[in-house]
């Protein structure tokens, strides 16, 4: 991975963060899976463990070296106890169990920590933490059963003198870091004489073996630091040596040898960082392996078929890129291909003039035809001859451009092409990097509440746009801990069911239909549906008789409502009716689907329909008043079309029918609070919305089609747009605006509640109407709503209607009436104030108002006729002319 990444604006301790980053994932996911190895195994040490205790144990050095360059003592000891630890249970002197695997992962979540810390904080962090640092490293130390893993234990050779032999020893001194190490570790053991005491039980063998392949595993990984893969050339002759440790050698003769090989280290190493000083700029500026190039032929006698690295072959190396910069790569590589799209019109106005030039030519020629049957002279004929090869001239060098242009557009177009899809692909990650820690999160809750539970997961290869990965975590997490904490039951429970006692959960992710489809399964127990609907009465989200007529689905939404839980026992895990809310809320955000399934008995499955990337959606383009905009075809109910005789109206809202379902209509323009003037064509195109509870008609001009868009963020000055979830560019570059679904849903439903909706009408009937003159009726009760409308209507008024005073004053702001009628006693705003507020407004104080009360008392008359108003009637004069009077004498 090093190789890819710009290291140039990295500290020491970013590049630490980066490698625990890195290796820490190993460990982690390597000490589960050794987990499921020796649980399968029934503890024994299969090939399988051991290359799982192999990368393991070279996950920690890594750390522990990584961890030594920054002098971060503490994640050096641990790191160092963790490779022991793995090197002991290679050597099948420790068989590791959970509750060891559960304290390593302590020590992997420690050294991660450390790693995430600012740098500035990290040493009063260590300070805060150094107890914590020392208990894991004593608690894993105790499972090889010794209590420190210092290389330099402090020991009283005395004590065990009875069982020494004496062996005749000097090790010469050395300057290198790792000898002098290990020479603490030979001095602390010996006596203060000449002669040196060594144990020679096995037990002692095995542990100067590993000390020993330990330190040469130091210098290994100091020369892949310098030399990258070749360093094991290097280090071909010097590894067979120190390799070959015979159980059967003295102990004495042991210690020579390795105090002789460190030493050899020693100089090895001294010798590289000398050539290193004289060699800087070659290094720099060439391959480490043209240096090696010459000296590969001294190692033809144990040649080498493959050369392992530190990390495994089948990941991908990445490249690190903010997410801005993957934006701003995305909008021009838009623009590129909008650019190299645009060649071919221009390619086609080419082929247009080469057409032109073809007709100028047959013209020409006609016309010499007609002066060669007339006497021009010689001059002349000559003079249209040169015309002709002037003009196939230059139709040829047309046809050759024209030629070169088109191809020139195509090779363009299909480079900006992959470059635009490439683009496209970076914005695309794999399903595993999102769900890198369920695993061990699965398996930490479930040991916290005594249950057995078997996380699968499938389609890890899955690709993901990354900003979906990054907000499907917490809904993911929320799921399957309830899915643990209520879902999975006991072991005895499960047995008692015929169960296995190990609970299962899948999670599996997969492309379909155009779609990303996530499913969260487990065979646990499952909801009961009548529970839930007794649950649900409880809480009076519905009375008893409605819970009755809901049917599966309907019943499984309401789990996911704020607050909503069917368990009566509250953890720090779940019941608290959050998690399913936030899960629920995250899919609509980025325009998905969740739903539940219950099996009682058997389980319960999760299943999310998202996007495959929120970069690029397919959407329906439509023409609202004159101008194209995208609604998310994942957002959208269904589109349809309607004709005028399809529409109802009641209490001045207009709506069809549609599955047993009354669904009102509203113009596109007036939410969007567009100014137009022209009338949807007939038939009417509709697009239904909804939201969880209501569906929607919204009234578009025309349906344009269906198309992919590139999505381009809004400039952050302009802030939330209402409506508005972003913007594209269309192939002829104009630019396009993409709606926000949800945002229109609750615009539609605050229109249909508090304004006055306008009508739709097709253009005659526009046309027809136009010279009526309009009335708004403003009255809360329906019976003299409707008896005025219609008294009106009858003599040949447009009426529109209004439910009190508060949308009788939004619509006679938004429409454009010759007279109002209102009540007085009506809630929000009475009569008074919205004659008062009609009277007060400067565009609309010439409105002529007519009020109609009950109250028939003098000061009631005079209130009202002060406000403003311009007659004051009582409700008894819909059974005489006199309201009918009245208006003719205001607006004739």
């Amino acid at each position: 991975m090093r190789d890819n990444l710009d290291l140039s604006n990295c500290s020491m301790l970013d590049l630490f963060s980066m490698e625990v980053e890195s290796q820490g994932e190993i460990l982690s996911d390597n000490l589960l899976n050794l987990e499921n190895q020796l649980q399968e195994s029934q503890g024994e040490t299969s090939a399988n463990s051991l290359a799982l205790l192999e990368s393991l144990m070279r996950a920690s050095h890594s750390i522990k070296g990584a961890a030594r360059i920054v002098q971060l003592e503490p994640a050096v000891r641990i790191a160092h106890v963790m490779e022991d630890c793995f090197m002991a249970a290679m050597d099948r002197t420790i068989n590791l169990q959970s509750d060891q695997i559960d304290l390593l992962l302590q020590a992997v979540d420690f050294l991660l920590a450390i790693g995430q810390i600012e740098e500035e904080n990290v040493d009063q962090w260590l300070k805060e933490h150094q107890s914590d640092a020392e208990q894991l490293v004593i608690s894993i130390a105790s499972i090889m059963g010794r209590r420190k893993t210092d290389r330099s234990p402090k020991q009283n050779p005395q004590n065990e003198a009875d069982h020494l032999t004496t062996v005749d020893s000097t090790a010469p001194p050395s300057d290198s870091p790792e000898v002098e190490t290990t020479s603490a570790t030979v001095d602390s053991t010996a006596p203060p004489s000449d002669s040196l005491k060594v144990e020679t039980t096995p037990e002692s063998r095995s542990q100067l073996s590993q000390e020993a392949h330990s330190d040469s595993d130091d210098f290994e990984i100091s020369l892949d630091d310098v030399f990258g893969e070749n360093s094991e050339l290097y280090l071909a002759d010097s590894n067979s040596e120190f390799s070959d440790i015979s159980q059967e050698e003295s102990a004495g003769n042991l210690l020579i040898q390795s105090a002789s090989q460190f030493e050899s280290f020693s100089e090895q190493s001294e010798s590289v960082m000398t050539w290193i000083d004289e060699n800087n700029q070659a290094i720099s500026q060439a391959n480490p392996s043209s240096f090696l190039t010459s000296t590969q032929k001294d190692y033809q006698e144990e040649p080498i078929t493959s050369i392992s690295s530190g990390s495994s072959s089948s990941k991908e190396r990445f490249v690190r890129v903010s997410a801005e910069g993957l934006n701003r790569l995305m909008g021009l590589a838009g623009e590129s291909l909008v650019e190299a799209t645009a060649l071919s019109p221009m390619s086609d106005s080419f082929l247009t003039l080469k057409k032109s030039q073809l007709d100028l030519s047959g013209l020409l020629e006609q016309l010499q035809m007609m002066l060669s049957q007339v006497d021009v002279g010689n001059d002349i004929d000559d003079f249209m001859s040169d015309i002709l090869e002037k003009e196939r001239e230059c139709r040829s060098i047309l046809g050759e451009r024209l030629h070169a242009l088109e191809q020139f557009a195509y090779r363009s177009f299909n480079l900006s092409d992959r470059l635009y899809r490439e683009v496209i692909a970076t914005h695309m990650r794999p399903f595993e990097e999102g769900v890198t820690g369920f695993p061990r999160m699965v398996r930490d809750l479930a040991r916290k509440l005594n249950k057995k539970v078997k996380l699968e997961i499938s389609g890890r290869m899955t690709m993901v746009d990354r900003d979906i990965l990054r907000k499907l975590e917490a809904p993911l997490t929320h799921i399957l801990s309830n899915a643990i904490d209520h879902g999975i039951e006991f072991p005895e429970e499960r047995i008692e069911q015929g169960k296995s006692p190990e609970g299962h959960i899948i999670l599996e992710a997969s492309h379909r239909f155009g779609m990303l489809s996530i499913n969260i399964v487990d065979d646990g127990k499952g909801i009961e549906l009548e529970k839930l609907r007794k649950s649900i009465v409880d809480k009076q989200l519905v009375s008893q008789e409605m819970s009755q007529q809901l049917n599966e689905t309907e019943l499984m939404e309401f789990i996911f409502l704020p607050n909503f839980s069917t368990t009566k026992k509250v953890t720090d895990i779940s019941g608290r009716g959050v998690g399913l809310n936030i899960a629920k809320t995250m899919v609509q955000e980025v325009g998905g689907n969740l739903q539940a399934v219950s099996r009682p008995g058997e389980g319960m499955s999760f299943h999310f329909q998202l996007p495959l990337t929120l970069s690029v959606i397919r959407t329906l383009l439509v023409e609202i008043a004159g101008q194209p905009y995208a609604f998310p075809l994942s957002r959208i109910d269904q589109i349809l079309t309607l004709s005028y005789q399809d529409i109802h109206s009641v209490e001045n809202r207009q709506y069809f029918t549609l599955d047993n379902q009354n669904i009102g209509l509203v113009r596109a323009d007036q939410v969007l609070n567009i100014s137009s003037h022209a009338s949807p064509l007939e038939p009417l195109s509709i697009v239904i919305l909804s939201d969880q509870n209501n569906r929607y008609g919204l009234v578009v001009n025309r349906f344009i089609g269906e198309k992919s868009l590139v999505v381009r963020p809004l400039d952050s000055r302009l802030g939330k747009v209402q409506d508005v979830s972003g913007a594209a560019i269309l192939e002829d570059g104009s630019p396009i605006l993409i709606l926000d679904v949800l945002d229109l849903v609750r615009s539609l439903d605050k229109l249909l509640v508090n304004v006055q909706v306008n009508q739709i009408k097709t253009e005659e009937e526009t046309s027809w109407k136009s010279n009526k003159k309009h009335i708004l009726v403003v009255d809360d009760s329906i019976t003299v709503r409707e008896m005025e409308k219609k008294l009106l209507q009858n003599k040949g008024y447009n009426v529109d209607v209004a439910v009190d005073g508060m949308e009788g004053w939004n619509a006679v702001r938004m429409g454009n009436y010759d007279l109002v009628i209102s009540d007085i006693d009506m809630p929000r705003m009475n009569g008074i104030k919205l004659v008062s507020q009609i009277k007060k407004h400067a565009s609309l104080k010439s409105t002529p108002v007519i009020i109609v009360s009950y109250k028939d008392r003098e000061e009631d008359r005079l209130q009202g006729l002060e406000a403003g108003a311009d007659y004051y009637l009582t409700k008894s004069s819909f059974h005489d002319d006199t309201l009918i009077n009245a208006v003719i004498d205001l607006i004739g």
